[in-house]
């Protein structure tokens, strides 16, 4: 009996992706210049797939149908963690988002089949500091930034 091979997408790396939502899609432009697109509707379709939603990325789905391949990042602002993933643009679908609510005017799905995912993590935790503590950094600062109004630069540094 043949071995069943691994997900390419681990439970963690599914969890981050369906709590964050938005991951930011790098694709190449016709002229070969870099095109980075935040896509609030990315998910994980399956153990292999990624799907994003294009409500309004004309650019974006444009590339991907001439270069067919891209790389999503989603990253857990908080945490300062998250992954990198790449692979080719593989086929489009529509049912999922309406079966999840979504009544945005989406022109065309993308699904992305992961070849490549590797975890994306900030230097923050290069100084030795647990997830805990690079946690409550960020949520004080997003606190400052959107409850008090605050100098949050100085507050933070520049430590990822």
């Amino acid at each position: 009996m043949k071995a069943k091979a691994k997900p390419r997408l681990t439970e963690d790396m599914k969890r981050v992706i369906n709590e964050q939502r938005l991951g930011f899609v790098a694709s190449v432009c016709p002229d070969g210049t870099p095109n980075l697109s935040p896509k609030g509707t990315t998910a994980a379709w399956d153990d292999e797939h990624l799907i994003f939603a294009d409500i309004c990325s004309p650019g974006t789905v444009a590339n991907v149908q001439q270069q067919a391949v891209v790389e999503i990042n989603v990253v857990d602002p908080v945490a300062r963690k998250g992954y990198r993933f790449k692979g080719p643009f593989f086929e489009q679908a529509l049912a999922f988002y309406r079966n999840r609510g979504t009544t945005s005017p989406i022109q065309h799905i993308v699904l992305v089949k992961v070849e490549r995912a590797v975890p994306l993590i900030s230097p923050a935790y290069d100084q030795g500091k647990t997830e805990e503590q690079v946690r409550q950094q960020w949520l004080q600062y997003w606190e400052m930034l959107y409850f008090h109004g605050g100098e949050v630069a100085t507050l933070m540094g520049n430590d990822g």
